[in-house]
């Protein structure tokens, strides 16, 4: 089977390509020995089927980063070549086209965004540009489907372009040669969608217009996420699936041991699933009934965000923000995830191209971004003594993340590549391309945190079962009451963090705190220490060393954070 490779720059439509020809059958996996994720599906033309790779996108072969090395891997090791050419930045993307030619690689390229290149008074001459290059040249419009039927009929057609490898200037000399021979602009007035532009990359009027869309995410997710929770999720698992437990666990009197890892321990004489911490009940439960909802509400908002054009933007805006603390303006896509669940917003620091930036984004998100979950429980355990207590909450995570960011900045050492990347046009979803790259991203999720979940819960019950928790609350407790100014009580709920934040953040509620108590707790839950489940997405995302250091970082944060406020509260 022939191995077809797309490969473009980022942000030329090449995951709307590559869904448009695979439908939503694909693998998405990570390249042996990396964290870069590749999906695969195959394709069939007239009974012959070929094998279809997603490559990372990259602008240039040569660069440092693991994604583009994985990107010339994949090219070394296909048949044939696709190259996706956003048709509106043609100069900008026939630098990667020439490199791509110089593999001598049987090879097609596909001019997608097509129809908004008519629009723009841009013309192409395709039988020009297809002769200079030596390869068929293909308009496509991926999210209609405009084209598509051509390119896989092209696969036939695909030629080993002679060309003679040449430098870095040449290859710029060469392009302008080629844009001057192939392409024309006639003039066209500005469009709503042009002052838009302008618009959200203006630092006032972009500022003002990213915190609207923020506030709107937000909102939105939550609702979907609630949504999902109270209509569809909680009266399946209280209905239908709590009876079915029930059954088991009466099956199961026979092994204690097992009953308490499958079932986990009953509270009040029943289920509970967020407090049982069985594999079938919490295990299951937390994953699908809570986590879930909050993942499949983001990654939509995400693909909107991404599909109109304007996560790019938002990145650029923030970068210099982000500068303060050694990132760049892309760190904005794990942190959002972060605030609807932790361990998306870990798992998708993949996005970042250096693990010094990931292991950096990792810890901020652990320290210092509440799951939603658990931002619900501060507003209620909080809320009823007014407003200032919330906002004195989030004030005083987010001083933690920009201090201990920009601490990190200067100690933790390693690449930090700048943020380089082409703002694509804006332009409407198409929602038959929106709701596969959901579909994936979801599927995705399931498949890797769905057995670390489980893990940790397996984990957990063992150290119930030894009673380490107790052991370990009592032994920090009196250091709670002498130097945090909280009871001995609260440490018990800070150990209990470890299992669910948010349910812990609950157990303060009846412990009778002043407001005070009140401020400090919540703000020591959220940095304590990662819920099980992210602590085990960060075992697996960056390796146990990285662990270590950042579970390290988390305690002692957390108790400076404790005593100081103690001190000025």
């Amino acid at each position: 089977m022939k191995k077809v490779v797309l490969v473009g720059n980022p942000n030329v439509g090449k995951s709307v390509f590559f869904t448009r020809l695979s439908g939503i059958y694909a693998i998405s996996s990570n390249y042996p020995g990396t964290t870069v994720e590749i999906s695969r599906s195959q394709i069939s033309r007239e009974g012959v089927k070929f094998e279809l790779i997603d490559a990372p996108g990259t602008y240039a072969l040569e660069a440092d980063a693991e994604a583009e090395r994985i990107a010339g891997k994949l090219i070394d090791e296909a048949d044939i070549v696709i190259n996706v050419i956003d048709a509106g930045n043609l100069e900008r993307n026939l630098y990667l086209t020439f490199e791509l030619l110089e593999k001598k690689k049987p090879m097609v390229i596909a001019l997608n965004m097509w129809d908004e290149v008519q629009k723009r008074g841009i013309k192409i001459d395709l039988q020009a540009l297809a002769k200079i290059l030596g390869v068929p040249v293909i308009p496509v419009v991926a999210t209609t489907g405009e084209g598509m039927k051509k390119v896989i009929q092209a696969l036939d057609q695909a030629k080993v372009p002679i060309f003679v490898p040449s430098s870095h200037q040449e290859r710029w000399r060469e392009i302008g040669q080629v844009i001057q021979a192939v392409q024309s602009f006639s003039y066209q007035k500005p469009t709503w969608t042009d002052r838009l532009k302008e618009a959200t990359l203006s630092p006032f009027s972009g500022f003002l217009i990213g915190l609207g869309v923020l506030c709107g995410v937000f909102w939105v997710v939550r609702q979907i996420g609630e949504g999902l929770i109270n209509y569809i999720l909680d009266p399946f698992f209280y209905r239908l699936y709590y009876p079915l437990l029930v059954n088991l666990d009466r099956y199961l009197s026979f092994s204690p041991f097992l009953r308490t890892i499958l079932i986990g321990h009953l509270v009040d004489g029943k289920i509970d699933f967020e407090q049982s911490l069985g594999l079938l009940s919490t295990g299951i439960y937390i994953e699908l009934g809570v986590v879930l909802p909050y993942i499949v509400a983001f990654y939509f908002i995400l693909g909107l965000l991404e599909d109109t054009g304007y996560l790019p933007r938002l990145a650029v805006l923030l970068d210099g923000f982000f500068h303060h603390v050694g990132l760049h303006g892309y760190a904005i896509v794990p942190t959002l995830l972060g605030l609807g669940c932790n361990v998306p917003g870990i798992m998708s620091t993949r996005v970042l191209e250096s693990k010094t930036e990931r292991f950096i984004v990792s810890i901020l998100i652990s320290i210092a971004i509440p799951c939603a979950s658990q931002q619900a429980l501060i507003f209620g355990v909080l809320g009823k003594y007014g407003i200032i207590p919330v906002v004195l909450v989030y004030f005083i995570l987010f001083l933690v993340w920009i201090i201990l960011g920009i601490i990190m900045k200067y100690t933790v050492k390693g690449y930090r590549p700048a943020l380089i990347l082409e703002i694509p046009p804006y332009r409407l979803p198409y929602w038959k391309t929106l709701l596969p790259k959901l579909w994936l991203r979801v599927k995705g999720f399931l498949k890797e945190a769905l057995p670390i979940v489980s893990l940790g819960i397996i984990m957990v019950n063992l150290l119930f079962m030894t009673n380490l928790f107790p052991y370990i609350a009592q032994v920090i407790g009196p250091f709670f009451q002498k130097y945090l100014g909280l009871p001995s009580e609260v440490s018990l709920v800070l150990v209990l963090g470890f299992l669910r934040k948010d349910i812990a953040m609950g157990l303060l509620a009846p412990l009778q705190l002043t407001v005070k108590q009140l401020i400090i707790s919540s703000v020591m839950l959220a940095m304590f220490f990662p819920c099980v489940a992210t602590f085990m997405v960060i075992l697996k995302e960056l390796g146990a060393k990285k662990l270590i250091q950042g579970t390290i970082i988390m305690l002692f944060t957390s108790t400076i954070t404790g005593l100081i406020l103690n001190l000025v509260l």
